[in-house]
């Protein structure tokens, strides 16, 4: 049997892969270090021996954990899959991507926000993707992602979407 005659290959190409970091501005960092220092200075006051040193030991480190924990999700979509940190939806249950602006992220999430939506959003990044689901047994209406580029990983998601349908 010749290589040529062998089973079937895929001629679409696999879409295009997204990942993101959610991680911190360095201001933020700036000021979560000096919040924890003015702290650590407010339990010294000036004392003597444990005091001395004991609350910057803790309070500096913790403060850092901290700030590193805040600016650790990712977010990829590969392998057919939308993966917001250790959260996964396969993108065959997608419907829409919906890239939001700053006034659309507020509007998505404000007094109206449905009480099911799965939302990873963090504060210091103004775009983020609406995802609508179409799961009927999922209650989840919809995802909202914080991202940097969200028209980027709209597009993504979509791709991969399309991807998914024409493979099956």
């Amino acid at each position: 049997m010749s290589p040529s005659s062998s089973s079937p290959v895929r001629s679409a190409a696999a879409p295009p892969g997204y990942s993101e970091r959610l991680a911190l501005p360095w201001w933020l960092w700036l000021a979560g270090l000096a919040a924890a220092a003015l702290l650590a200075a407010e339990v010294w006051m000036g004392a003597a021996g444990v005091r001395a040193w004991l609350p910057f030991a803790v309070l500096v480190p913790a403060a850092l954990f901290g700030l590193w924990r805040l600016g650790r999700i990712r977010i990829a979509v590969r392998d057919g899959e939308l993966r917001v940190d250790d959260a996964r939806l396969p993108v065959r249950f997608v419907a829409d991507a919906v890239p939001l602006d700053t006034a659309g992220r507020r509007e998505v999430l404000g007094v109206g926000a449905d009480p099911l939506a799965f939302v990873v959003q963090r504060p210091w990044i103004g775009g983020a993707v609406q995802v609508v689901l179409d799961d009927p047994a999922d209650p989840t209406p919809f995802w909202v992602v914080s991202s940097r580029r969200p028209v980027e990983l709209a597009a993504a998601i979509l791709a991969a979407r399309d991807a998914d349908r024409d493979a099956t």
